[in-house]
């Protein structure tokens, strides 16, 4: 903005103003009678003459005549020497021009003099309400005898100057309050005008002090006298406001050459602490002022009501005997002028020579270095300790602060008051680490150590490296402390050192110097809100968490149980992202914690790596205000786990804070209960969740049951736990509830019918398997539906549950993929059933297993890799529990057991598997695993593969039936070979028997089929290019008939879900399979369709469906 556009902003604003004013002062000519229009007039222009344009220009001209007019009325009668004071809410409805402000307004009007506007704010502002505009203006007024306004007068004409005042401040709408500043108010013009009026008094009492001490020299040294009688010369040349005098004596026969004078007129004002004798103050006080030093200067008690609301300045004449003694002393109450804090102290009588007396005392050369810096601090000295702390104290504090020169460390130099009304403390810090915080701290160890408050505080920077806080603190006599300065410095030091002064120091103490150095080079920026929340020590715990995920941990946690009556805490440690409050919150909850607050903090590292750290706030839970460092390691740990997919994230994770097990004692638990689900228990996960939560100590019991039972440290008779299993017992015997003792009972079983395990085993890093495996003598466990197999391994992880039954020690049979999650063992037994009729004629009775995919993929490519993978995993559980045979020598052959495996039951090293459905391409895998685990029977353990056939690719069971179907149709007199047939079928094309079978010929018409997710209908199929589609769904890996192409099927088909609510049924499914409805469920569908009029039925999926 230049120049001229800046000028003509000023003078557009002033122009409104103006405006503004002329039109109130036009309605004073309006509503004023004839005879008082041209005084109200002059007053308004007077009124707003020097109030900013900013204050006026949103007001209306009603307003600004409103607020004059208010003023004007109150100030109409008032005789000369009378103060008039108003404090009050405008009322428009009350007001007879409806002025109205959002503030309380304060009106005075009184003599012109000194310090009024000054003492009014300060007053006003000592109440701790703002000051939102104040006019003052001086008016030249003439009144009539009955104070009567006649005239307001031209600025300078003869008359009398009063001052009118209206001042807005905060809202008050409280009486009581409002009465009560009226009070202060009137009490404070009431000191202005003591103040004013005796003025040249007091001037004139000191002059006379300073003549009697020339004609009658007091008994104290001649350099003393000439620079105190200096010193009182100084102070009347403009360099003192004198607001009070009094004279107070020893004796109390001696009467005053002088009465108060100024505001100490009044008794109520004090200068010592409410004492107006001094034969009656302490002996200590009374040693004080009996000094024999002509002058005493110090603070006053009060703060002055006039000009500065500052501690006021003392200045004592001391008054000697014919003997010498002091007996008493003259006080003049007052404060330093402007001019007396900013002339340097070299020039100020008594100032100088203390200050010429401690340069020569500290021996520095003035022009040196060491004399211009001590000078200098002299000078930069706050004035009034200056002149209040004596030569001896003044000569320490400032050596002291010499000596500090440019020391980047925190100091602190302190000055007792001899009345003990106040300690004077100056802190000294490096400047950089200054800030209100740092002197807020400051300031609450100082009113500790001496049991006072801070009464003011003063802060000094310059170019100097240190910044400097005077502390003022307000103490009580009689009740301040002996403080050890070197003790209370040590405090000061400690306050003051930066957060990442004691980060430092902690980092090395805990890393050792170069590699503290080396870590917080590389992470160097912490955010404020985390230094907050973050002791040093704490900090150094979070340094190796971020350093751990910055080299690649997924996740670090960090729990803390609740100190005193805090809340207990939680970190977690993310590189890169941070965690996202949806994923983690469950898994907290699982784990039985509640949060009530969190905040992230972003720690950058000087590679570009950001690591979040998640502070999470915990309720109160009883569990955490114990937890021992064990558990709350295996809390860490777990919580790891299962961010990381390694644990399941469910109720049960609950028990590593409740029962205080690790997630691999959990998943035990975790293990027998999804076993419960698969074998058709009414309880669900949920309740068996509750129940072990509600009963921690059992949970507790039975897994050091199972790890008693199978722990391979312990031999013979220490396996037998029946100390543990008659303990459970009598905890079992506490529970209420008949449904948690059956479920507890139910865990107690199954772990007492566990004849293996691999819970013992570990990979060849060392840690635990991934995936935990048990061997159940499922003969023995009554609550399983029947038939009950011999033994039965079931294998838990969270990728895949898996299940593999057998009905004698020699058995075989096939494994199979399933697609049943819920009851996949329903699905093996059956299957293990059929398995063990088919093998009737052989010497294996049957076998059967199968597995579930938990987490999969999207992809199909994806999703048959996760397959071969839980596949594996299944085939090693049964390997781990498996004993082997090796040779020792010919002829010769011994059972070896599985390592680190407690056996519960006889040898058994009869394992072999087949390929089933979805498996029929897995045997190399498997048998891949069993040369691996040096298992005696190689690649014989799994038939087909690479070493053997493959089940899907031979048909070997699909050929056998159609033989079968062949031989029917041809006792029927039919050809199947060449004529067509039609076809509705159970399964889909992935299946072995059901895909092979549906391509033993190219003239079926397959009109529909189903399994256990779709119906598929295709009431009129076009023989070739069905065919083909079942071909490619047949190669195709995992297909199912969601996959075939609809663009295939005839009008009036489709794929349908099983799920599906309803199923609509169109003419061509009508004439083609005998329908009637137009719309069926798919279980209704199904019977139509196993009842339709088609020439085969072809079972090769799921299910029986005639009996």
């Amino acid at each position: 903005m230049d120049l001229n556009t800046e000028t003509a902003m000023v003078s557009t604003i002033e122009a409104k103003k103006a405006t503004l004013v002329h039109k109130a002062a036009a309605l004073a000519c309006q509503l004023f009678d004839p005879a008082d229009q041209v005084i109200a007039k002059k007053f308004i222009a007077q009124f707003y003459e020097h109030v900013p344009p900013a204050d006026v220009g949103e007001r209306t001209p009603r307003n600004l005549y409103g607020a004059a007019l208010s003023l004007w009325r109150f100030a109409e009668r008032r005789h000369p020497g009378q103060t008039k004071i108003r404090v009050y809410n405008p009322d428009p409805a009350a007001d007879a021009d409806g002025w109205s402000s959002p503030h309380t307004i304060v009106e005075i009007v009184n003599d012109d003099m000194p310090f009024l506007v000054d003492s009014v704010t300060g007053a006003i502002n000592a109440s701790s309400r703002v000051v939102h505009l104040i006019i003052h203006p001086i008016l030249t007024v003439a009144r009539g005898p009955d104070g009567r306004l006649c005239d307001i007068l031209e600025p300078g004409a003869a008359g009398t100057r009063e001052s009118w005042m209206q001042i807005e401040i905060t809202s008050e709408a409280d009486p009581a309050d409002l009465a009560r500043l009226t009070q202060t108010l009137s009490d404070v013009l009431a000191d202005v005008r003591a103040a004013v009026a005796d003025w040249q008094p007091m001037r004139q009492v000191l002059r006379k002090a300073a003549a009697e001490l020339s004609a009658q020299p007091p008994p104290v040294p001649g350099a003393e006298l000439s620079e105190a009688q200096d010193f009182l010369k100084w102070l009347d040349d403009d360099n003192f406001t004198f607001l009070g005098y009094r004279e107070y004596f020893f004796n109390g026969a001696v009467k005053p050459t002088h009465g108060p004078l100024g505001i100490l007129r009044d008794e109520a004002h004090s200068v010592f602490g409410g004492l107006r004798d001094l034969s009656s103050l302490p002996s200590d006080v009374q040693d004080f002022v009996r000094r024999r030093e002509l002058l005493v200067i110090t603070k006053s008690n009060s703060r002055a009501t006039v000009h500065r609301t500052a501690h006021m300045d003392a200045i004592g004449i001391r008054r000697f005997g014919a003997n010498g003694e002091v007996t008493g002393v003259r006080v003049f109450l007052g404060l330093f002028t402007s001019l007396a804090y900013s002339r340097s102290c070299r020039s100020i009588p008594l100032l100088r020579l203390k200050v010429r007396r401690i340069v020569e005392r500290s021996g520095v050369s003035p022009a040196s270095h060491d004399g211009k810096a001590l000078f200098h601090i002299l000078d930069t000295f706050p004035r009034d300790e200056l002149f209040q702390a004596d030569e001896g104290q003044l000569f320490d504090t400032v050596t002291g602060i010499l000596n500090l020169q440019e020391r980047q460390r925190i100091a602190v130099f302190v000055r007792r008051d001899p009345l003990e009304r106040f300690v004077s403390c100056f802190v000294y810090v490096p400047r950089e680490r200054y800030d209100s915080q740092l002197r807020t701290r400051f300031g609450g160890i100082l009113e500790e150590a001496f049991a006072g408050q801070i009464s003011a505080f003063h802060t000094h920077l310059d170019e100097s490296a240190l910044a400097r806080i005077h502390f003022i603190i307000r103490t009580t006599r009689g009740a301040v402390p002996r403080v050890d300065t070197a003790a209370l410095e040590e405090r000061l030091a400690e306050a003051g050192r930066s957060w990442m002064d004691r980060l430092h120091q902690a980092a090395a103490t805990a890393f050792g110097d170069e590699e503290a150095r080396a870590l917080l080079r590389r992470f160097q920026t912490f955010p404020i809100a985390y230094q907050v929340r973050t002791e040093a020590t704490q900090a150094v715990a979070d340094l190796r968490r971020i350093e751990a995920v910055s080299a690649g941990s997924p996740l670090e946690v960090s729990l803390h149980p609740a100190p005193d009556a805090r809340l207990p805490g939680l970190r977690l440690y993310r590189a890169k992202e941070p965690v996202a409050l949806s994923d983690v919150l469950p898994m907290l909850e699982n784990l039985g914690l509640r949060v009530v607050a969190e905040e992230p903090f972003q720690i950058d590292s000087t590679d570009g790596t950001a690591v979040w750290i998640h502070e999470f706030q915990l309720s109160g839970i009883a569990l955490l205000t114990s937890v021992s460092p064990a558990i709350r390691a295996r809390f860490e740990e777990a919580l790891v786990e299962v961010w990381t997919g390694r644990v399941e994230n469910d109720g049960f994770n609950r028990l590593v804070l409740a029962a205080g097990l690790s997630a691999r004692q959990v998943t035990v638990l975790r293990l027998y209960a999804k076993f419960l689900r698969q074998a058709g228990t009414t309880f669900s996960q949920a309740y068996m969740e509750d129940a072990l939560g509600g009963h921690p100590e059992i949970a507790r019991r039975l897994v050091q049951l199972f790890e008693t039972r199978f722990d391979p440290q312990r031999t013979g008779a220490s396996l037998s736990a029946v100390a543990e299993i008659q303990a459970i017992d009598h905890a079992l015997d506490a529970v209420r509830s008949l449904d948690e003792d059956r479920i507890l009972r139910t865990f107690l079983t199954l772990i007492l019918r566990t004849v293996r395990t691999n819970y013992f085993q570990q990979t060849p890093s060392g840690e635990a398997k991934p995936y935990l495996a048990v061997k159940l003598a499922s003969s023995e466990i009554d609550l399983l539906p029947r038939p009950r197999p011999l033994f039965e391994i079931y294998v838990y992880s969270p990728r895949v549950e898996a299940v593999h039954m057998r009905a004698g020690k020699v058995a075989r049979g096939g494994i199979r993929w399933s697609d049943r999650k819920e009851d996949f063992r329903t699905e093996i037994l059956g299957l293990m059933k059929a398995q063990t009729v088919k093998n009737a004629v052989i010497v294996p009775v049957g076998s059967k297993g199968g597995f579930v995919v938990k987490q999969p993929p999207e992809s199909r490519e994806k999703l048959g890799a996760e397959g071969v993978e839980c596949y594996k995993t299944l085939v090693r559980g049964l390997l781990d529990l498996t004993d082997n045979i090796v040779s020792e020598g010919p002829g010769r052959h011994r059972v070896v057991p599985p390592p680190q495996v407690v056996r519960h039951d006889d040898d058994d090293p009869y394992l072999v598997v087949a390929a089933d459905k979805g498996t029929a391409t897995f045997s190399d895998f498997a048998n891949a695993i069993s040369e691996e685990y040096g298992f005696w029977l190689g690649d014989a353990f799994a038939s087909g593969g690479s070493a053997g056939y493959d089940h899907k690719e031979m048909g070997i069971t699909a050929r056998g039936a159609w033989e079968l179907v062949k031989r029917h149709f041809r006792e029927l007199g039919r050809n199947i070979e060449s004529s067509e047939i039609t076809v509705v079928g159970v399964g889909d094309m992935s299946g072995d028997v059901f895909g092979n079978g549906m391509l033993m010929s190219r003239h079926l018409r397959l009109r529909a089929a189903f399994d256990h997710r779709h119906v598929f209908v295709d009431p009129d199929p076009d023989v070739e290019r069905s065919f083909a589609e079942r071909q490619r769904l047949f190669r195709l890996p995992r297909s199912s008939w969601a996959d075939y192409d609809r663009a295939v099927i005839s009008p009036g088909g489709g794929v349908f879900e099983r799920s599906a609510k309803s199923i609509p049924i169109g003419p061509e499914m009508k004439r083609s399979f005998e329908i009637e409805a137009d719309h069926l469920t798919p279980a209704e569908l199904i019977r139509k369709l196993l009842t339709a009029p088609v020439d085969l039925l072809w079972f090769g999926g799921i299910g029986t469906y005639v009996k």
